[in-house]
Order: C-alpha cells, then structure tokens, then sequence
C-alpha cells in the first residue's frame, strides 16, 4: 500500500472493514487506540521506497508511544487486584489528593483522586519472600503510595490454600506527598486505588498477532506463529472513580502498565478499555533473550 493511500485512510472516518484491534487494518487500529497523528509519523519516518520491504512494527508502536506520551492523561488502574489495609488510618475516613494529570504537560491540570484505609494494589508489587533488589512491597520494606503516603509492610494474610489475600501495612501521617516532612526516602512508589471508591472495567490486553516479525518468511504454516497471547480478557479491574464517566475513544495512559482506550462497545454499566500498546517495547528484550 502506498503512504498517500495509507494517509488517506487514516483520514477517511467513513472507513469501514475488519475492525478487530488485532489486525493490522486501518479501522483495527482505530479501534484500538491508534492516532492517525502516530501513524503519519510512521510514514514520515520510513519513508517510501520503489522495492516491497518490511519495517519491524516496533517502529509504529514506539511512534504511537510518542504521541501518546505526549497528550494522554496518567490515571491509576490496578489489573491484578490485592488488598492492601492500612492498619494504623482511621476507619471510614477519606482524604482527596490531586495528582498531576500529564507531567509532559504543564497546563494539563490535576484530578481529584479519593484515598482511604483500604486500597487495590497490584499483586506484583507484593513479595513476601523477596529478592535484594525488591523496591516494592514486602515485610520490613517501605515504599511510596503515588502521590499519598510512605507506608511500611507489617505482613500478610493468606487462605487455606497459601494464597496471600490481604497485605497490612502502617502509614507515616507525616509523610504526606507534597508536604512531606518524614525526611524518608524510599526507593520504590507503587500506584493504588481506593476499595471504597473505585469503578470495576473490563481490560482487553492486546498484543500482536504472530510470534514471529515475518510469518512469511517461516518454515511451515503461518498459523503455526500466531500468538496465543494476542488477546486476553481481565474482567475484574479497578480504576479510579472518575474513570467511571469515560466516553468511547477516550485515551488514558494506565500508571506502569500501557496506553489504554475506552471500547465502542463500552455502555453505562459496563466500561472496556482495549490496551493500545505497552509502555516499553518489550518485544524488543525478548528477542535479545533469543
């Protein structure tokens, strides 16, 4: 396809056709969260040539990454969900905190945010057996709750089965972001959301669709290469409240996990967020690893 037939796609909002977030069509991308502003970018930077070759998509995905850094808003969501108590607040209290909405932004304000005693954090960020380099949660160890409190890990609380359910944690009231007077300094800052607070989505993990950079060029059956992962479905994540209200369209960077966009087929009751692209190129290590 050439780049003005490529551009003039991108351009057509009346375009219609396999519109799954997984292929590499015009209205997937869409769908999926892909700026046109990215994609011609893309065709800026690769050029046009008079041979057939193949540019690494990694290419797209990091000039999607640039865009998307640049004009979406930071929220918190929380994908694999644990509860974090903390021991030591009071019960049924709430604070507000105000984080920035996009640090590449000066004029992108901030949002309110509620915070309480209980709190979703995700289950990574918790280690009871943990290795020296751990920045993160585990007995002893004290990290930053983004944009609250330092808080230190007293311990856990397991089922029957060895699965740890609850982490405990106490809080330094002094140590309030922004007005910090603790003088601590950790190491490690983990995003959270409020129990008490928080909405419920759907989040459709997208990744690509082959294994392989050139399915072609492989030995055997193309089907061989797909990518069993190239989408999975988490049906119990927790957002921010403000999150609640989201438009079809609308474009978030997920906190540490990706850039993130809310589904056509989102309704009142029921918000899906399709994950548009990773934070890094994780591709990229693996096949260092290979």
């Amino acid at each position: 396809m050439s780049k003005r037939k490529l551009l003039q796609l991108v351009n057509d909002k009346h375009v219609t056709g396999w519109d799954d977030p997984r292929m590499p069509t015009i209205s997937g991308m869409r769908r999926r969260g892909y700026p046109p502003a990215a994609i011609r970018q893309f065709c800026d930077t690769i050029g046009v040539g008079k041979r057939e070759n193949i540019v690494d998509i990694g290419l797209l995905e990091f000039c999607v990454r640039e865009h998307l850094n640049k004009t979406t808003n930071r929220v918190m969501a929380v994908l694999d969900p644990l509860k974090l108590v903390i021991t030591n607040y009071p019960e049924g209290q709430t604070e507000t905190f105000h984080p920035e909405n996009n640090p590449e932004d000066p004029d992108s304000g901030s949002r309110e945010v509620p915070f309480s005693r209980e709190l979703w954090i995700e289950r990574d960020d918790f280690l009871e057996d943990a290795p020296k380099k751990f920045f993160r949660l585990t007995p002893g160890n004290m990290v930053r709750l983004k944009s609250a409190y330092i808080v230190q890990c007293e311990g856990c609380v397991k089922d029957e089965a060895g699965n740890v359910t609850e982490v405990h944690c106490s809080y330094l009231p002094e140590s309030r972001s922004g007005n910090d007077t603790s003088g601590i300094s950790v190491k490690g800052t983990i995003h959270w959301v409020s129990v008490a607070h928080a909405a419920q989505v759907e989040v459709r993990m997208y990744d690509r669709l082959f294994r392989v950079e050139d399915p072609s060029s492989e030995e055997g059956d193309f089907k061989d290469y797909i990518n069993p992962l190239s989408m999975s479905l988490l049906e119990q994540v927790y957002v921010e409240p403000g999150l609640a209200t989201a438009k079809a369209g609308e474009q978030f960077q997920f906190m540490r996990k990706g850039y993130f966009c809310v589904d056509r087929d989102s309704s009142s009751d029921r918000l899906i967020f399709n994950r548009t692209v990773t934070l890094k190129d994780t591709w990229a290590k693996e096949k260092k690893k290979s």
